[in-house]
């Protein structure tokens, strides 16, 4: 059975061929006879009732510089394909939420993956507090005087946007850090959003553990280390990938959260783990699948697609 699949994500002409999990997604996509279109959130248009994404036909290939050929632009009607993945990066804003409205619209006729719905409920920093037990202390607050509290319960904090990504806007500061009122003045002067402070877990020098989840099930890890000059465990700042192996600790994380992401239609998800603790539960654009792909001597693509067809079926 052959699908007609749309990737909603951002330009495809400038993604990273060896480290994007859409292109491998698409990719895997390809090889199994989908028929691919691309096209951008701006894209998406309701007219009575009906969803429509200006969208071009897509051909890809691991061809560094010509990774991938578009066709002409046309009004597709979402509401005629199988499949929509959604994989356009965060920031969770504004714009993001209004996208989960409008594939609202079409799924689950049309299968959106993962889930509209529970993406717009799942914000990668308030979602994880639905599992207190597993997540190292966290507050999360517009409130200074709450903020200060915490801070000297703790000590040694992360301070963080609510719905940022990538690691931007992310401190860590120390007990003798005198930078902290001005931080605190930036954060809330700069949004209305709540701040996110966690403790600091200096295990993170080690490997923050980026787990993949595909329908509930732990799939695979990849530890990313930060640089020494840097606390932040992304890729794209500068962090290395690492071999992992889920160790107990994580096999119990996955236990409890896997079967809520696979009731919630969440097909793939990565959650962060530093020492034991969960930090993130990343159900927008997860990525990871490359690293994990390279370690491992698997094709992890290969289970989110075995998965997606299910559901459709």
């Amino acid at each position: 059975m052959t699908f007609a699949v749309a990737i909603q994500m951002d330009p495809v002409e400038f993604i990273d061929i060896e480290a994007d999990s859409t292109f491998l997604l698409a990719l895997e996509a390809q090889n199994r006879g989908h028929t691919l279109y691309h096209y951008l959130a701006r894209d998406l248009s309701i007219r009575e009732n009906r969803v429509f994404a200006r969208a071009c036909t897509l051909e890809v290939s691991r061809k560094e510089g010509a990774h991938a050929r578009l066709g002409v632009p046309c009004n597709v009607d979402l509401a005629t394909l199988d499949v929509i993945l959604m994989r356009q990066d965060p920031p969770f804003n504004m714009s993001y939420i209004t996208a989960t409205h409008i594939l609202e619209h079409v799924h689950p006729g049309t299968l959106v993956v993962n889930d509209p719905v529970s993406v717009r409920n799942a914000p990668e920093k308030l979602f994880v507090t639905q599992f207190p037990d597993l997540m190292p202390p966290t507050l999360i607050s517009a409130n200074v005087e709450e903020i200060r509290e915490f801070r000297k319960e703790q000590h040694d904090i992360i301070l963080k946007p609510l719905f940022g990504n990538g690691g931007a806007g992310v401190f860590h500061v120390t007990p003798n850090d005198d930078n902290f009122n001005s931080l605190l003045e930036m954060f809330l002067q700069k949004s209305c959003e709540p701040i996110v402070a966690q403790r600091y877990l200096p295990e993170v020098r080690e490997g923050d553990r980026r787990i993949i989840l595909v329908n509930g099930d732990p799939a695979g890890a990849v530890d990313r280390v930060p640089p020494l000059d840097d606390v932040r465990a992304n890729m794209h700042v500068g962090a290395k990938p690492k071999k992992a192996s889920l160790n107990r600790r994580d096999i119990e994380i996955c236990e409890t959260i896997g079967p809520i992401l696979k009731s919630l239609g969440l097909i793939f998800v990565g959650i962060d783990v530093i020492a034991g603790q969960v930090t993130e539960i990343n159900v927008t654009s997860p990525t990871g699948l490359q690293e994990v792909n390279r370690f491992d001597e698997v094709n992890l693509e290969v289970d989110i697609w075995n998965a997606i067809e299910d559901r459709c079926r």
